[in-house]
């Protein structure tokens, strides 16, 4: 697998210790929470690379009681449909019973497209270019998981998509006959459902890729990812110059809703975050949220906690039978000193550290939701 997709997913992976486990075996007790918003998200993940089936349990009910509404859940096609027309759903089952269980809607990151990266797919599709993707498998994967799981609203096709098509353009009309196929047979099933592609914000104003934004603003929404870095994964901008990032999506998604499924802030000083630096983006970010509530579909947070130093960005890493993708959405250069950056921006970017310790910002996220309730 390129080292580029797992720089966008690595980090946040989560191999359950428990498998087997069925929707029907998630318990469901009271959560004390304050009133859920499903435009507010919060990627959920844990600090460390293992955990029970009762750990994640405990990881999502804090999660829900800030009164986030939404979580992301991170399925690609080789994991839901490792054999031609076989499911495996141990793992999605999971997740998506966690979320039910805490009354999260779900933001899926299904992407045939992961920046310069195409799939990953099964082995049994093998490596197509997008010319050569099957419309109908893609159309079924997709029915299947949005039929298995009614609290999926919102689905991310592409993820950033700019990097897939910066050098090569002439490829973008044929994704797009892709897309609106794929698109319209969707709608006819799950009418409910929408359906977009998300692009990574920073890279899209830090390499002037707005064409591409511009030309694939198409389905029902145009999704960011957001971290305040330069090129080189170095924390540059002040809070209220990353709001003005913000800003920018809005003009870039010419009349479409904005959906943010990964918006972020590190704390490592050592790419130039910190935790008052953290929350006063919150602060500012919360309220470009309530100011912008009609043009946006949802706002969710990149994420809840801190992984290890170092365990963020991987050249090489396998995804497992056993594992779920959850988290993603950076831009990762080739070099060492850039990937080292990443790492510590990806690992330090939670509102919990590893210890279990709360930062400023978890309570500021509290607050702020509490504020728009009311």
């Amino acid at each position: 697998m390129d080292k580029k997709i797992l720089g966008i997913i690595a980090g946040v992976i989560i191999i359950i210790a428990i498998v087997g486990v069925s929707l029907s075996q998630i318990e469901t007790f009271p959560v004390e929470k304050q009133n859920q918003n499903e435009k507010i998200g919060l990627v959920i993940n844990t600090p460390t690379s293992s955990v029970s089936l009762k750990e994640i349990d405990a990881i999502y009910s804090d999660a829900a009681s800030t009164g986030v509404g939404r979580s992301n859940v991170y399925l690609f096609w080789n994991l839901v449909e490792p054999q031609k027309g076989e499911f495996d759903w141990a793992q999605s089952d999971v997740l998506m019973g966690l979320d039910q269980k805490n009354d999260l809607r779900v933001t899926l990151y299904f992407s045939i497209i992961n920046g310069e990266t195409l799939g990953p797919f099964p082995d049994w599709i093998g490596k197509p270019p997008i010319s050569s993707i099957q419309e109908d498998r893609l159309v079924n994967v997709l029915d299947a998981i949005l039929t298995r799981y009614h609290i999926v609203d919102t689905v991310i096709i592409a993820g950033e998509t700019e990097s897939q098509f910066r050098y090569s353009q002439q490829d973008i009309p044929v994704y797009k006959d892709l897309f609106e196929n794929v698109y319209s047979e969707l709608k006819e099933k799950h009418p409910d459902v929408k359906i977009g592609n998300g692009f990574a914000l920073h890279q899209v104003l830090n390499k002037n890729l707005g064409h591409i934004v511009s030309d694939l603003a198409i389905g029902d929404f145009v999704a960011f990812s957001y971290f305040p870095v330069d090129s080189l994964n170095d924390i540059v901008k002040t809070p209220t110059q990353a709001v003005e990032d913000l800003e920018q999506s809005i003009i870039l998604a010419q009349g479409k809703k904005v959906a943010f499924f990964e918006i972020s802030w590190a704390t490592s000083d050592f790419v130039g975050g910190s935790e008052e630096s953290q929350k006063e983006f919150l602060e500012k970010s919360f309220e470009f949220y309530s100011k912008n509530q009609q043009n946006i579909e949802f706002f969710s947070w990149y994420r809840q906690y801190d992984r290890p130093e170092g365990t963020c960005v991987a050249e090489q890493e396998e995804i497992g039978d056993v594992s779920i993708e959850i988290g993603g959405g950076s831009g990762l250069g080739s070099s060492e000193f850039v990937i080292e950056r990443l790492n510590h921006y990806v690992c330090s970017a939670g509102l919990i550290d590893v210890n279990g310790n709360q930062k400023l910002g978890w309570n500021e996220l509290k607050t702020q939701i509490e504020m728009i309730n009311k």
